[in-house]
C-alpha cells in the first residue's frame, strides 16, 4: 500500500521523507496537543509548512480533563497536567473533515483497552487520517497512556486490535519513563506496528515553596521542550538498533539543528510541540530552509541520506 500525499510521485523531494508506505513533502509534522484542536488550527499548521500534524489525542467520548493550573513554562521547556481533554470522537469528525481537506493528518487516539483503541482507530481512519497514532505514553491520566504503555504483552495486544481493525498504517508513541524503551518498541513491531514515535513527555513536578505544595492540580506533570532533547536523541539512537520499522523523533525540536540529530541518530520524520510555542506558527517554514542549506553546504542530497548516519 502506497499512500501519496498531496502529489508527491515516487519521484520524491529533498524535503520529502517516508515512514513506511506514507509519503510526506516535508520531514516536520506538529505533535499531538498543540495547535491541532480543531480543524482550522490543523490546516493553519499545514499551511505554515509543516508535512502533517497529528490531531490531538481523542478518545471514546469527550473529556475535560483537569483542573486548572495544568501548565506552566519552566527552565529549558514547559510541564503540563491537562489530562487529555477532548471533545470525543464523535464530535471530533467535523475538525476532521476541516483538516484532511487541506493535507495530512494523523488521527491520535487513547482508550483504555484493545477493543477501544481499535474503535477509535477505525473512526479515525473512516475520517480521513492518513495513519493513527496510538497514545501509549501520556505520563498523566489515569488508567490510559504510560500505564498501558510500559507492559510489552498489553502494547502488543493493542497493537494486534489496531491492526486487525483499520488499512491505515499505524504508529505507536512510547514514553521515555521506563527502563524498557526497546523492548517495548521490539513488542509493537512484532505485533505489525509501522511506525515508533518517540518521545512524549518525562514524568515531572514544580513546587511552590512559598505554598509548600505542588504547581499544577494533578501534582504529578510532563516536562516537554528543550531541556528532552538529549534524551528523545539517545532514545532514537537506541531504538534504530532496535527495530526495522521507521521512527519519528519528537521532543525538544526548535531549529534545524535540533531535527538533524533526531534525523542522524535515526529518525525518518519528526514532530514539533513546544516548539510551536517558544518560536511560533513558523517554525516549520524556518527548519525546512535550515534543513536545505545545511544539505547544500555538507553535500546531502536529501532527508533521506542523512537516516541514521551517526548511528553506523
Amino acid at each position: 500500500m502506497l499512500i501519496i500525499i498531496r502529489g508527491v510521485s515516487q519521484v520524491m523531494g529533498r524535503l520529502s521523507v517516508g515512514i513506511g508506505p506514507v509519503r510526506l513533502e516535508r520531514p516536520g509534522m506538529v505533535a499531538s496537543g498543540i495547535m491541532d484542536e480543531t480543524g482550522d488550527s490543523m490546516v493553519r499548521m499545514l499551511r505554515a509548512g509543516a508535512g502533517a500534524v497529528v490531531s490531538k489525542s481523542v478518545g471514546s467520548v469527550a473529556k475535560p480533563g483537569h483542573a486548572n493550573p495544568n501548565f506552566t513554562e519552566v527552565y529549558g521547556g514547559c510541564v503540563n497536567a491537562m489530562g487529555l481533554p477532548n471533545p470525543g470522537i464523535e464530535a471530533f469528525a467535523e475538525e476532521m473533515r476541516v483538516a484532511v481537506a487541506e493535507g495530512p493528518i494523523v488521527g491520535s487516539v487513547y482508550g483504555a483497552s484493545p477493543e477501544e483503541f481499535a474503535d477509535l482507530a477505525g473512526r479515525m481512519e473512516d475520517y480521513g487520517a492518513v495513519a493513527v497514532e496510538l497514545n501509549l505514553s501520556c505520563p498523566h491520566a489515569k488508567g490510559y497512556g504510560i500505564e498501558l504503555g510500559t507492559d510489552p504483552k498489553i502494547v502488543s495486544g493493542i497493537v494486534s486490535a489496531v491492526k486487525a481493525a483499520v488499512k491505515v498504517p499505524v504508529w505507536v508513541k512510547l514514553t521515555p519513563n521506563t527502563h524498557i524503551l526497546t523492548d517495548i518498541a521490539k513488542a509493537a513491531e512484532s505485533a505489525g506496528a509501522d511506525a515508533i514515535v518517540a518521545i512524549n513527555t518525562l514524568k515531572a513536578m514544580v513546587i511552590v515553596p512559598e505554598f509548600a505544595k505542588p504547581l499544577l492540580s494533578n501534582k504529578v506533570c510532563g516536562l516537554s521542550g528543550k531541556g528532552i532533547k538529549p534524551v528523545g536523541v539517545r532514545a532514537v539512537w537506541d531504538l534504530y538498533k532496535a527495530v526495522d520499522i521507521p521512527i519519528v523523533g519528537v521532543g525538544g525540536i526548535e531549529d534545524h539543528r535540533d531535527a538533524l540529530e533526531y534525523i542522524m541518530a535515526g529518525a525518518s520524520a519528526f514532530q514539533v510541540g513546544t516548539g510551536v510555542l517558544t518560536r511560533g506558527v513558523d517554525v516549520f517554514d524556518q527548519i525546512n530552509k535550515g534543513l536545505e542549506s545545511f544539505m547544500d553546504e555538507f553535500g546531502y542530497s536529501d532527508i533521506r541520506s542523512m537516516v541514521g548516519v551517526a548511528n553506523e
